[in-house]
């Protein structure tokens, strides 16, 4: 290799970063209120260079600021290393967003660093634009005029795959809409109506009358919107429903074609997964609140979802989740992605379903915020014409924060990115810091 070809290669690099000296020094939170809470992360080191990153919506900062004292000092070009050194002590939900976020963020950084899209560093894309399917939230009157109304606003703004939410407040509407009735005294405590077995307290819900309304507003979003748009439903289960209460009401939208039916029971509950899509026609995609490979492994050995649906802010962030879409396609399972963030969390989906190969679509869940867009810039004001998103090709995530946009929406006041010294410290574990205790 020449000095001049040499030259060119070292220009590509950031000029002001010399990686094997780079070392993190902070870490810091914005915390954004939205329809979500949007934990933002800082990770700042010892030549300016920084990194994005994002606790999973409606997370807490503390689950990726006390995992600071173990990241300070580190080179953050080792992000497999962190990511290894961190990950046991992550979970299911939202406690899998502190790992995940503190991942993206590396990626975010490393790639600013050696000048490359982040999709780069998961091995290359397969695809320049990502499709996009639109969350819909149930309307506040839930009529099937009203639901056609909210869908074809989704497509009206050039979405061709949309998710609606078939709340259980639509099967709780009209004359005597379920069977039985709750116990008495089930709901004295709030906390305790939470992680029940689907039958506590009523027993079979859903009477034959509320399928066919359910049934009859699938089918009229359908009819309006034709059979050029996927659609998918979304929240009629997840631990309101048996599985076989499932099954009926599946069975009844059989003749609509969805892409697919989404959580149908319990998160936890990968055999009660594999019943449901075992009988259905139409698709199961699940997997938004498992995290890592370990708690995929089991769902995809067994064929338990059609459909893997991990959040990469609790899967694991940007690696793992490549990694599960790779695992769920050498047993034929295609990935979609659940996305309910900032625009930071949204790119890092993007670069990652840039790279996985077996994809579906990436869900947009700030459709309906007007300052969404604005957390950012690097967005473009057509960013998802026709319903796609076109990857960036500028280094790491691609968008860096509108600081201004990101103080109007704080959750508290004057908090953004303030010192956060007092998580410097190392835990007590078999260490001893100053060795202050003799032999």
């Amino acid at each position: 290799m020449t000095d001049k070809q040499l030259g060119r290669i070292e220009n590509a690099i950031n000029t002001h970063s010399n990686p094997t000296e780079l070392r993190i020094t902070d870490m810091r939170i914005a915390v954004v209120a939205a329809n979500y809470d949007y934990p933002i992360i800082r990770i700042d080191t010892n030549q300016g260079v920084y990194g994005l990153g994002e606790v999973r919506d409606a997370g807490h900062a503390m689950d990726a600021l006390r995992f600071k004292s173990i990241i300070l000092g580190q080179n953050p070009c080792n992000v497999d290393m962190i990511f290894r050194a961190i990950k046991r002590f992550g979970n299911w939900g939202r406690e899998g967003g502190g790992v995940s976020g503190i991942e993206i963020a590396l990626m975010d950084l490393i790639g600013k660093v050696y000048g490359v899209p982040c999709y780069q560093l998961l091995g290359g894309k397969y695809r320049d634009k990502v499709r996009l399917y639109g969350d819909t939230p149930t309307p506040d009157d839930p009529t099937p005029d009203d639901f056609v109304e909210a869908v074809k606003g989704r497509r009206d703004r050039g979405l061709t795959w949309i998710k609606f939410d078939l709340r259980p407040s639509l099967f709780e509407t009209g004359d005597s809409p379920l069977i039985g009735h709750d116990a008495r005294h089930e709901t004295d405590f709030e906390m305790g109506k939470w992680f029940k077995a689907p039958m506590a307290g009523r027993g079979v819900k859903l009477t034959d009358e509320t399928i066919e309304r359910a049934a009859h507003v699938v089918s009229e979003v359908r009819k309006a919107v034709g059979n050029g748009v996927q659609l998918c439903v979304d929240h009629f289960g997840e631990n309101y429903l048996t599985a076989d209460e499932v099954i009926r009401l599946g069975k009844a939208l059989e003749p609509y074609n969805l892409a697919w039916m989404e959580d149908p029971v319990s998160r936890f509950d990968i055999p009660g997964h594999k019943v449901v899509a075992d009988a259905l026609l139409t698709p199961i995609a699940a997997g938004e609140d498992l995290y890592l490979r370990d708690g995929f492994r089991e769902a995809i050995q067994t064929r338990a979802f059609d459909i893997v649906h991990p959040d990469l802010l609790t899967s694991g962030g940007l690696m793992e989740t490549k990694r599960i879409s790779d695992d769920a396609e050498e047993q034929g399972i295609p990935t979609a992605l659940h996305c309910a963030g900032s625009p930071i969390g949204f790119m890092a989906n993007i670069h990652t379903a840039a790279a996985i190969s077996s994809f579906l679509a990436c869900e947009h869940h700030g459709l309906d915020l007007p300052f969404w867009e604005g957390l950012v810039t690097g967005l473009e004001p057509d960013y998802m014409a026709d319903g796609y998103v076109k990857v960036p090709e500028k280094p790491g995530l691609g968008v860096d924060l509108n600081l201004e946009a990101i103080e109007e929406n704080l959750r508290t006041p004057g908090t953004m990115f303030l010192p956060t010294d007092e998580w410097n410290t190392p835990k007590l574990g078999f260490w001893r810091p100053d060795d202050r205790w003799p032999e």
